[in-house]
């Protein structure tokens, strides 16, 4: 469990003054109303949707296999939405990083955090049950403001990028635990903490299960949220976080506890779990990350590739 950033004379070695650089622009850029950041981040969006091309693939390919439903017109106008809200994140995450406790209060609302107290009070854990929307990293410094928690992550092969974002997510949260340590996740749990968990993504073949997302009838999906809820004894609270529609904030929503859950059968819970996926994506599909290559894993390795 990483509680501490910690600082080393290597991190400013001449290879690393690129990072740096860039750290000390967006920390110039942190300084702006949020609104014209916003406008900023939308026009770097575009760019992206423009320019980089091979992620642009991948969130049309998503959006066709999630939405059949919708006409391409209707799925190009979300696809270009989507690209604008990616380009706002960069500044959701340097604000989250960066801005003060005082200037985050400022533009934060939260919805449900009753939820988390009943929980704690009754002697629980609470595993919040998040996906992958792009205002994440705000979301969990904002909720740090009224309960720090423990943040799942994955360590960062640059070490200047790890200690920034550990410095960054510990700001107002008490430890970051790798997504691969599910032991010190139950032991956070049993201490009635709260813990972040997101099922939303393709982890690959080795822990997953074959079930619906959207209208993909096999998607990939780890189900590690019943070992955790059963042996770290946790209520599992559903969490969505948003940018307001004027970009003026954000607006956190935590759900009351899922009822019996979890149940008996992991495979059961899982599907429930991807349904939760669902209605929370659905409350803002624009600010979901759908640059990701979500159904990459196919149920056979022989099945031809979605992408």
């Amino acid at each position: 469990m990483v509680q501490h950033a910690q600082f080393k004379l290597s991190l400013l070695k001449p290879k690393y003054w690129g990072i740096w650089l860039g750290v000390a622009v967006t920390s110039l850029l942190s300084l702006l109303p949020i609104k014209t950041q916003m406008k900023i981040g939308a026009g770097i969006g575009r760019l992206a949707l423009r320019y980089i091309p091979r992620r642009s693939k991948v969130a049309k390919r998503n959006l066709e296999l999630c939405f059949p439903e919708m006409s391409e017109q209707q799925r190009e106008k979300l696809l270009k939405q989507n690209f604008e809200q990616t380009g706002k994140a960069i500044f959701d995450t340097v604000n989250a990083w960066s801005w003060s406790n005082k200037r985050i209060q400022k533009h934060m609302k939260i919805e449900g955090q009753q939820h988390v107290e009943q929980a704690i009070n009754d002697g629980h854990g609470v595993l919040l049950f998040a996906v992958h929307c792009l205002p994440l990293e705000m979301g969990a410094r904002i909720f740090g403001q009224f309960h720090p928690g423990v943040g799942v992550y994955r360590p960062h092969d640059n070490p200047v990028m790890e200690y920034l974002q550990v410095r960054g997510r510990l700001r107002s949260n008490k430890a970051l635990v790798s997504k691969r340590d599910v032991r010190d996740m139950i032991k956070a749990l049993r201490q009635k903490n709260v813990v972040w968990y997101t099922a939303d993504q393709d982890f690959g073949r080795s822990t997953a299960v074959f079930i619906p997302l959207f209208a993909v009838e096999q998607a990939a999906t780890i189900t590690a949220a019943t070992s955790l809820a059963k042996l770290g004894k946790a209520k599992v609270l559903p969490f969505f976080v948003e940018r307001n529609d004027d970009d003026s904030g954000y607006r956190i929503n935590i759900a009351a506890p899922l009822e019996n859950f979890p149940g008996t059968d992991e495979i059961e819970d899982a599907t429930r779990g991807n349904k939760v996926i669902e209605q929370l994506i659905m409350q803002n599909p624009s600010q979901y990350m759908w640059l990701h290559r979500r159904f990459k894993t196919r149920p056979n390795p022989q099945d031809a590739p979605l992408y």
